[in-house]
């Protein structure tokens, strides 16, 4: 399976607009917010790619159901569960 992103890739500065008291709570707290932010965002790609991945292979995903419920799958006949 492809890399979901470049991990090796440089950090890169990016202006953002937090709500301040979330901001401020965090910060008392010392979260690190770029690895917070990293994460969430790891989480969100990894997310939305699954579902891009599912839409585009829909229709083989349907045809494959198809195919089981009609005859089964492969090797059910030796399966003891």
């Amino acid at each position: 399976m492809a890399e979901l992103y470049n991990t090796a890739a440089p950090k890169k500065a990016a202006n953002l607009s937090v709500n301040s008291d979330l901001l401020r709570k965090t910060r008392d707290l010392n979260i690190n917010l770029s690895a917070t932010l990293e994460r969430a965002l790891k989480e969100e790609l990894s997310k939305r790619e699954a579902a891009q991945w599912v839409e585009e292979n829909r229709a083989a995903i349907k045809s494959y159901n198809e195919f089981v419920e009609q005859h089964g799958c492969f090797g059910d006949e030796f399966r003891e569960f």
